[in-house]
């Protein structure tokens, strides 16, 4: 079934000219999967220093859904770590007081470096991480060591610099093929939501994971879901295995849109002039993508979606 979509009319922001912040489009698209219509908050600017701004819009589908959609644009790529830092930290917080664990979902590219002012004062001491555990979005069938690991990206980045329990990371078992990676992967998530390090969605027999981290290729793809390959329709499996993927390294593994659109968070990192395009089509008024492109498919069925964008990211919208 082919998505409809919402054109929705908001009111631009216009900002101080000593921010260069762009002026947005007044005309964002969202996917509307499961309602008849959809209800846009505007939020005023976030003034948090002098040398520190941003601004979002929030858009809640109003019926069908309890998922929310935040759209947060900084106007830099420090200041997007700075706020990113902050939102992980608050929901670190909240699921630790609710649950006693917070359950985080990484994945590669830019999205390491995105996160390193967790690994600054005030939240490498502020934040509880001991109570922390680690699950990747996709990673490559390749050693840990491996250039290309998305693992060893995670750790040079942020896991070496914080003191997580190293058996609170569930890193992949990188002496395995792709198809019994995934497996055993699953077998692992399994485990964890019996135990309650992993929450299970209310909905469905799936796992439900506080914050799931995202980065989006500039071909729109999220985690190891490509534009036009089968597996963004698989939805049996929670983790699946990849032998051709369009990006090297050809093998890997990646969580399903069952496990991604089940998560209580998720931040979707767009950074840099690189991303315009796919952003504009991913939320702008232009050109629609039928079928739609991965990063349209993230589509939360009782949870909320922040999208932390800079100015080059959106300069198309």
């Amino acid at each position: 079934m082919g998505l409809s979509t919402v054109t929705l009319t908001l009111p631009c922001f216009h900002l101080s000219s000593n921010l260069h912040l762009p002026i947005i489009s007044s005309k964002l698209q969202f996917p509307n999967r499961n309602c008849g219509s959809v209800r846009i908050v505007p939020v005023k600017p976030l003034l948090r220093s002098p040398i520190r701004s941003s601004f979002s819009l929030r858009a809640a589908y109003a019926m069908g859904s309890r998922s929310e959609t935040e759209i947060l644009v900084s106007a830099s790529e420090e200041e997007l770590a700075i706020s990113l830092a902050e939102y992980t930290a608050n929901l670190s917080e909240k699921f630790i007081k609710e649950r006693g664990a917070f359950s985080v979902v990484l994945s590669g590219g830019s999205l390491i470096k995105a996160l390193r002012k967790l690994t600054e004062s005030p939240y490498l001491e502020s934040v509880d991480w001991n109570k922390w555990h680690v699950f990747w979005a996709d990673e490559r069938v390749v050693p840990k060591d491996h250039v290309d690991s998305n693992y060893k990206l995670a750790y040079d980045g942020l896991l070496s610099k914080v003191p997580i329990l190293p058996a609170h990371v569930c890193a992949i078992n990188d002496s395995l093929s792709a198809r019994d990676a995934a497996v055993d992967y699953e077998s692992h998530l399994r485990q964890y939501t019996k135990t309650g390090v992993i929450d299970t969605s209310s909905t469905e027999e799936v796992a439900k994971f506080d914050l799931m981290l995202l980065g989006m290729g500039p071909d729109g793809h999220v985690a190891s879901l490509f534009p036009g390959h089968p597996l963004v329709k698989e939805e049996g499996k929670w983790v699946t295995f990849i032998e051709d993927s369009p990006k090297p390294p050809p093998e890997r593994i990646t969580l399903t849109f069952p496990v991604i659109n089940a998560s209580a968070n998720i931040a979707l990192v767009a950074m840099g002039a690189g991303k315009a395009d796919v952003v504009s089509r991913a939320l702008g008024s232009g050109e629609s993508s039928d079928p739609p492109l991965p990063v349209q498919m993230v589509s939360l069925k009782d949870g909320k979606l922040v999208w932390f964008a800079d100015k080059e990211a959106t300069s198309k919208l």
